[in-house]
C-alpha cells in the first residue's frame, strides 16, 4: 500500500516550495509540483496606503483598513503606485464580493495613459485579470454569445496599445494568455496570485500553481495599479520586492 509523504524545501528567493503531498503516486502517475510565494522573504515590503497614488476614482472608492485594501467598484479606474517599477515580484490576496465582479492589476502603467485619465477610463499596461466566475454567466445570458473570448481564472492581456506575445493557451484572437488550469474560487473566498515580472516577462501563479503570462511586453517598465471596475473588491497581503 502506498504511504503518505510530503516535502517542503525552502527556496532562496523568499517563501516556499511544495515538491508533493498526498499518496505516492502510481507508476503511471507524475507527482504535480507546486510553487507558493508567501512574500516572506527578503526583500519583499508590504504596501500601504502611502503606497499609492488615486488616479481617477472618488476619495471614498479605497478605503485602507487594518492592512485590507477595499474597493467599492465605483467609479471604473485605478489607483497607483506611488513610484515606477521595472522588474519585480508580487504577491497578494484578493476575493470578490459579489457574483459577477471585475477587477484586476495592471503592470506597467505608462505615465502617459495614467496622466489626465478621467473616470470610467483604464491605463495601459499589462493586465492580470481578477474575474468571478458569475462573469460568465451573465455575459453568456445577456448576449446570447459563448464566453470564449476570457476567462476567470487568471488571464494576462496587454490593454490599450500596450503589446505582449501571450503563453498558450490563448484567447481566439491571440491576444490573451488564457490559464493552463482553472484554479480561481469564487465570491468571498480568498484567491492568491504570485506574479513575476522580470525583463518584459509576466508569469501568473494562481493558488500556487503557474497558469498563465507573456514575453515581449511593451512597455516594460511602469506603475503598478489596482483596478475598481464597478464591484466590491477586497485585497490583502499586498507584498512587492523590486529586482534588478
Amino acid at each position: 500500500m502506498n504511504t503518505l509523504w510530503s516535502n517542503i524545501v525552502r527556496l532562496g528567493c523568499g517563501g516556499w516550495i511544495l515538491l508533493a503531498t498526498g499518496m505516492l503516486p502510481a507508476a503511471d502517475e507524475t507527482p504535480v509540483t507546486k510553487g507558493f510565494i508567501d512574500g516572506s522573504g527578503p526583500g519583499f515590503r508590504t504596501l500601504g496606503e502611502q503606497d499609492f497614488v488615486n488616479v481617477n476614482c472618488d476619495a471614498d472608492t479605497w478605503k485602507f483598513q487594518d492592512g485590507m485594501i477595499a474597493c467599492t467598484g465605483t467609479p471604473v479606474g485605478v489607483i497607483r503606485s506611488a513610484k515606477s517599477y521595472t522588474n519585480l515580484e508580487l504577491v497578494v490576496e484578493w476575493r470578490h464580493l459579489k457574483s459577477a465582479g471585475n477587477s484586476g492589476v495592471f503592470l506597467w502603467g505608462s505615465e502617459k495613459s495614467l496622466t489626465g485619465l478621467k473616470p470610467g477610463q483604464l491605463p495601459q499596461g499589462i493586465e492580470v485579470q481578477i474575474l468571478d466566475h458569475g462573469y460568465t454567466e451573465n455575459y453568456e445570458k445577456q448576449t446570447g454569445k459563448k464566453a470564449d473570448w476570457f476567462s476567470t481564472h487568471g488571464d494576462v492581456f496587454p490593454t490599450g496599445s500596450a503589446k505582449m506575445t501571450p503563453f498558450p493557451p490563448t484567447s481566439p484572437n491571440g491576444q490573451r494568455s488564457f490559464p493552463t488550469k482553472q484554479l480561481s474560487k469564487g465570491i468571498n473566498q480568498w484567491n492568491h496570485y504570485y506574479v513575476r515580472a522580470i525583463n518584459g516577462e509576466v508569469r501568473l501563479w494562481v493558488n500556487g500553481e503557474e497558469v498563465s503570462g507573456g514575453t515581449g511586453c511593451s512597455p516594460a517598465t511602469g506603475f503598478l495599479c489596482l483596478e475598481s471596475e464597478g464591484s466590491p473588491i477586497e485585497f490583502k497581503n499586498l507584498r512587492l520586492r523590486e529586482l534588478p
